[in-house]
């Protein structure tokens, strides 16, 4: 099958990149044609709230021969990518969705390109935003009238999608393993370079900082934990970080907390994780999250709260522990933990990788499409 893949691809940077060309590399592994086309511009610089949008010399990415085309701020733009895609001549078109300012771009092109005999799936990671506005669900539904055919990778992603479209056709897989950051290194030379204290229970928040994600939360549960615990916030901050840094002042735990607040690349991930002895997302409302499967490769348990898709995910694979969105809660979530020991949860981890390669997503995709 050929299949035309417009999404993020590098040079862009992110976890939508990392995906978009894990699943391209396992379309190809499965025997079908693939090309990449992205974007001119993904985002005009002022609605982008990190520092680059683009790949470094730091970053461990997976390099993507793509066709850039797509310009989300420019309509004449959109006509021009509907061409460049059919002179391919594909059979499907995949799409990714995770907010409604893409909507009138893609949904534009998903709907000539059905006019015109091809195929369109799209892989959602949010059918509606973590924060939303009026008019994300009318843009939303715009779109989705233009998809034959869906990918949810939770229950909350499920029934969000059908709210916005009653009919919409979908299939439900599991987010794939991310798999490309190489292996865990040696602990304790982990937390030296990390500048963590040795011999202490470490708990890790990683990926974006972002107000729905709850570190507010976590600050506070940290100052109810004994001094045998520490915490490490790595990520970048969408957002004013000075809230956060008067919180963490303000606690009795402030010398426990070390914070990392900017871009992770790929190859600084693999310390991050071998210095943890537990991922906590804190979040107080979600779809999925992309941390869980890169927490599953490195085989470090999970706390989460029981919002979105965490608890289905989390719970129903017995790779940590779920609890309810307040610093008591993911106080006592932790202290569950670590009673029952880290490594009790290595094994359902285990289990679970091996249902999430990245093959098996990409075979469910193209036999669904065989069905619309």
């Amino acid at each position: 099958m050929r299949i035309a893949y417009l999404s993020t691809f590098y040079p862009y940077r992110g976890g939508i990149a990392q995906f978009n060309a894990l699943l391209k590399q396992a379309f190809e592994k499965n025997e079908h044609e693939v090309k990449a086309f992205t974007f001119t511009c993904q985002y005009p610089d002022f609605l982008f709230p990190g520092k680059t949008q683009f790949v470094t010399k730091e970053d461990r990415a997976i390099p993507v021969d793509s066709l850039r085309v797509l310009n989300t701020a420019n309509p004449l733009s959109y006509g021009k990518t509907v061409r460049e895609i059919l002179k391919w001549k594909p059979d499907l078109l995949i799409l990714k969705y995770w907010m409604s300012y893409f909507a009138p771009s893609l949904g534009y092109v998903a709907g000539r390109l059905r006019k015109k005999g091809v195929k369109v799936i799209c892989v959602i990671d949010n059918a509606i935003p973590h924060e939303p506005r009026f008019f994300d669900k009318p843009l939303a539904q715009y779109f989705f009238n233009r998809c034959d055919g869906n990918v949810v990778m939770s229950d909350a992603v499920q029934a969000d999608l059908l709210r916005i479209k009653p009919d919409a056709r979908f299939i439900y897989k599991a987010h794939p393993l991310y798999n490309h950051f190489g292996e865990k290194t040696d602990k304790g030379k982990a937390l030296d370079g990390l500048g963590l204290q040795q011999g202490k229970k470490t708990l890790l928040f990683f990926g974006l900082i972002r107000d729905y994600k709850g570190l507010d939360l976590l600050i506070d549960a940290m100052g109810q934990l004994d001094d045998s615990y520490q915490l490490l916030v790595a990520g970048e901050s969408y957002g004013s970080f000075e809230k956060y840094e008067q919180q963490i002042a303000a606690s009795p735990a402030k010398d426990r907390i070390k914070t990392i607040v900017e871009y992770i690349d790929d190859s600084r991930v693999p310390v991050l994780f071998s210095a943890a002895d537990l991922l906590v997302l804190p979040y107080k409302s979600a779809t999925q999250s992309g941390v869980i499967p890169v927490a599953y490769h490195f085989e470090v348990p999970i706390l989460a709260t029981d919002v979105g898709g965490l608890k289905s995910t989390i719970s129903g694979a017995g790779t940590g522990v779920v609890c309810h969105p307040d610093a008591e809660s993911l106080t006592r979530g932790v202290q569950e933990i670590f009673a029952k020991g880290p490594d009790s949860y290595i094994l359902p981890i285990r289990e679970e990788k091996k249902q999430l390669s990245w093959e098996r997503f990409a075979d469910a995709i193209a036999s669904f499409s065989a069905t619309l």
